[in-house]
């Protein structure tokens, strides 16, 4: 009766599977995360901020260069997460902000991704 992508679906609502699962062509359904998961991620990435349904850090640099260079560096990694940030560029700032708009606020890949970009 309900095609197999609603199914898993349904399958993902019901069971939560870590927050997480894979629906065929690896298309992925990400849950938002509850209050407490997201105050205890926060603990483990220094310097974010949350703003609303958004995780926000700002960086400071030399010069433009340097703000370009880390912007490239966190657009491979975000590239790779098929992730993406919003990015503000002010010549030697950086700010970055992550959230998960299909969900409509902050899911694992968010924290993820700031993770690996606090790596750079």
């Amino acid at each position: 009766m309900y095609s197999k992508a609603v199914r898993l679906l349904l399958a993902c609502a019901i069971s939560n599977l870590s927050g997480c699962c894979t629906l065929s062509e690896g298309v992925q359904v990400v849950a938002k995360l509850s209050e407490e998961a997201i105050q205890e991620r926060l603990t483990k990435i220094p310097g974010w901020e949350r703003k609303d349904n958004e995780i926000v850090k700002k960086y400071r640099f030399n010069d433009f260069k340097g703000s370009m260079a880390f912007v490239n560096r966190v657009a491979d990694l975000a590239e790779a997460a098929g992730h993406h940030p919003d990015i503000f560029i002010s010549w030697n700032r950086v700010t970055l902000s992550l959230s998960t708009h299909s969900e409509g606020g902050l899911t694992d890949k968010d924290f993820d991704l700031a993770e690996q970009i606090d790596g750079l």
